[in-house]
């Protein structure tokens, strides 16, 4: 249902110095508007798919594209359409698996969603940056009271603590480096094919399928290395088109958030599972008050009392984990 979106992340990739051998479009609208699209502007080895109720949904596409994909191709990447890549994305990526053959995936790196700064040496945080590997960024205040509640992670971004609630890709710094990680944002996201071909997106995250990245990305990481690029880069551009509403869309952030912490840690200490309800409680707090402090206060109210009743159907009804 983003059809200019999508021109526009195919105008970049026209642009790309290694040119993909493929192009899969799994389309799940509900209308022609991207099938006309695609009609009326032509991409080579473009290779276009409408799919029906039995394979719309974000997982479901994402493993039909992959039952489509060329048996010689040997890498597979995924791209959110509401991205615009830089010009040597694509070599990036493909580099990072010569220099670490045996990875099993390799993300690339969003730049346009954080404000970083290189911070001089010996430098010293204040308590309102988040600071990494030489860079700092001033800190959200979700995660400021949680420092003050001593319950932020202490591990690096990208990896999961026994409480879940880590620290996601966009706290990894501008560095150029290639860091090694255990999540990867799905919509930025490359795989060997052969992991693809064995591993699939589970098909629990239905639709719009909130954290099946994530899921995902956790599962592969037991059985091997995943690293993300930082010179890989693109721009992401948030499109609303065929997203949740913010009720359904708060519901799925307990459940499913519940869901892949589990996947990850099934049987996690006391402690930890009273850290994971608390900062539940404390994020639903802080979503519940932007009724009052942003314009958007239809939005705050409905995915605040999604996220209640999200939380309290885990009481009863607790997914069921597929590892």
């Amino acid at each position: 249902m983003r059809a200019n979106a999508l021109l526009d992340l195919l105008n970049s990739v026209k642009e790309q110095t290694y040119y993909p051998n493929e192009i899969i479009i799994v389309d799940g609208s509900l209308n022609n508007e991207t099938q006309q699209a695609l009609e009326q502007n032509k991409f080579e080895n473009l290779i276009y798919f409408k799919v029906d109720d039995l394979n719309r949904g974000l997982t479901k596409q994402r493993n039909f594209g992959i039952s489509k994909v060329d048996s010689l191709s040997k890498i597979v990447c995924f791209l959110d359409d509401d991205t615009i890549l830089e010009k040597d994305y694509f070599e990036q990526l493909l580099n990072t698996y010569t220099i670490y053959p045996a990875a099993l995936g390799v993300g690339g790196y969003i730049t346009n969603e954080t404000i970083w700064e290189k911070a001089t040496p010996n430098y010293h945080p204040k308590f309102k940056e988040y600071f990494y590997d030489g860079w700092r960024k001033m800190d959200g205040s979700r995660f400021l009271i949680r420092k003050r509640l001593g319950l932020d992670t202490n591990l690096p971004p990208c990896y999961m603590p026994e409480f879940s609630h880590g620290r996601s890709v966009a706290f990894l710094p501008p560095s150029g480096k290639i860091y090694q990680v255990e999540q990867l944002m799905g919509g930025v996201s490359s795989f060997k094919k052969e992991i693809l071909d064995q591993y699939k997106f589970s098909t629990y995250f239905q639709g719009y399928g909130l954290y099946e990245d994530a899921d995902y990305t956790f599962r592969l990481s037991k059985i091997g290395s995943l690293y993300l690029n930082t010179n890989a880069k693109l721009a992401h551009f948030h499109d609303g088109s065929g997203r949740p509403n913010k009720y359904n869309y708060g519901k799925m952030v307990l459940r499913n958030g519940w869901y892949v912490w589990r996947v990850k840690y099934p049987n996690p200490r006391l402690i930890a599972r009273i850290k994971w309800n608390l900062i539940a409680l404390l994020l639903t707090m802080i979503r519940f008050t932007n009724v009052f402090t942003t314009s958007h206060k239809k939005e705050a109210f409905t995915e605040s009392i999604g996220r209640i009743v999200g939380w309290s159907s885990l009481l009863f009804n607790k997914p069921k984990i597929k590892q």
